[in-house]
């Protein structure tokens, strides 16, 4: 039995980053597109489950795929509510219908914070530009909203791996080192970093709990 499970393993299989990259383009969440890569998929549902927030707040909306899949998660749990904020409106019916989204399309910097103050369990996601100075004032803008124990996670730090860091001025990786140097109370995880393998995620240093 053990050289049978050894063999099963061989030889090794690489799936290239641009490959997965280019196919996340086309994931669908019940006909919603949902752009993010499968492992985080995973990930997602495990810290949700975690975490049991009472709010989550999606910065970045798009068609409103991933904002859907939060929020019947939510449903499953039997508690929670979803903010999604983008500067435009694209969301299908399915999503504008869904009773546990609500959407907000003027911008992160125009959501009234005060809004968020009702709930005691809060999950923040910033999934928006991915420039460094846009991604750097959102998470310093909604970080006082995550609860102890909770997370701010940043999005899209792969565009790293992926050689386009300049053509976003350094983007989401190098908005979180700056972040983390005056924000002692996040700290990364890299449990969900390393989950499926070596920084095998779209978020990359991204998984910030807050923990005091």
């Amino acid at each position: 039995m053990k050289k049978f499970l050894n063999r099963l393993f061989y030889p090794k299989i690489y799936y290239g980053l641009k490959e997965v990259h280019n196919g996340h383009y086309k994931m669908k969440y019940r006909g919603v597109p949902c752009q993010k890569c499968p492992f985080d998929y995973v990930i997602y549902q495990m810290i949700i489950n975690d975490v049991n927030p009472d709010l989550i707040i999606e910065i970045g909306t798009n068609q409103g795929g991933s904002t859907l899949y939060f929020a019947d998660l939510l449903k499953i749990y039997g508690k929670g509510q979803i903010h999604s904020i983008d500067i435009s409106d694209n969301c299908p019916d399915i999503v504008k219908n869904h009773s546990r989204i609500s959407l907000f399309h003027n911008g992160w910097e125009t959501y009234d914070l005060e809004i968020a103050k009702g709930f005691d369990r809060i999950l923040v996601i910033e999934d928006s530009s991915h420039f460094f100075q846009n991604t750097l004032s959102a998470i310093e803008r909604f970080k006082n909203l995550v609860s102890v124990g909770s997370f701010l996670i940043v999005e899209d730090g792969i565009v790293d791996g992926l050689g386009w860091s300049k053509s976003f001025d350094g983007g989401p990786v190098r908005a979180i080192n700056h972040f983390l140097k005056s924000n002692s109370n996040f700290v990364q995880d890299m449990y969900w970093e390393n989950f499926f393998g070596k920084s095998a995620t779209f978020n990359t240093n991204g998984f910030l709990k807050r923990v005091y």
